[in-house]
């Protein structure tokens, strides 16, 4: 496949703005293991290969254990998952194919019982954003294999 576009240069403003949300999300009261999870595991479900590239990277630079990224997609079945990760892999599964899936109320009432508030909407906001970044890599067939960690900041300058 070829890259279609370069979206980060095509529309500044905006890549910016995701940036930013990003950043905020860096800072907030979600868990940063957590955070790499949710954003490895609805790429995985939605076959973005540039962003599994990255999250995977991003997860391993952070100290996260390959044996727990290669069961990811088993997580349901597997011991290495922690109650409050569950749960927001629930949610993230949940929300990453909300068409299909609606929310159910077994899945909030999952998650809710792990995070209070504050932290619920901020997990359903990384949520919402790791949904955002695939549509935009897949779409303009972002190439995988290249990123490094804390290079997605530099590309902002």
């Amino acid at each position: 496949m070829t890259q279609r576009m370069n979206y980060y240069k095509a529309a500044p403003e905006l890549l910016k703005a995701m940036l930013e949300v990003e950043n905020r999300l860096e800072s907030s009261g979600i868990d940063s293991t957590i955070r790499h999870l949710v954003k490895l595991r609805a790429s995985q479900i939605n076959g973005c290969a540039f962003c599994i590239d990255m999250h995977w990277k991003d997860a391993r630079a952070a100290g996260e254990s390959e044996m727990r990224l290669y069961s990811l997609d088993a997580w349901r079945e597997s011991p290495f998952y922690s109650e409050p990760e569950r749960a927001a892999l629930e949610w993230t599964e949940s929300l990453t194919r909300v068409s299909e899936t609606h929310a159910p109320d077994e899945a909030y009432e999952l998650v809710r019982a792990q995070f209070d508030d504050k932290q619920l909407a901020e997990l359903t906001w990384a949520i919402a954003a790791i949904n955002a970044w695939n549509r935009m890599a897949i779409g303009f067939r972002a190439q995988p294999g290249a990123y490094r960690p804390a290079s997605l900041a530099s590309a902002a300058q």
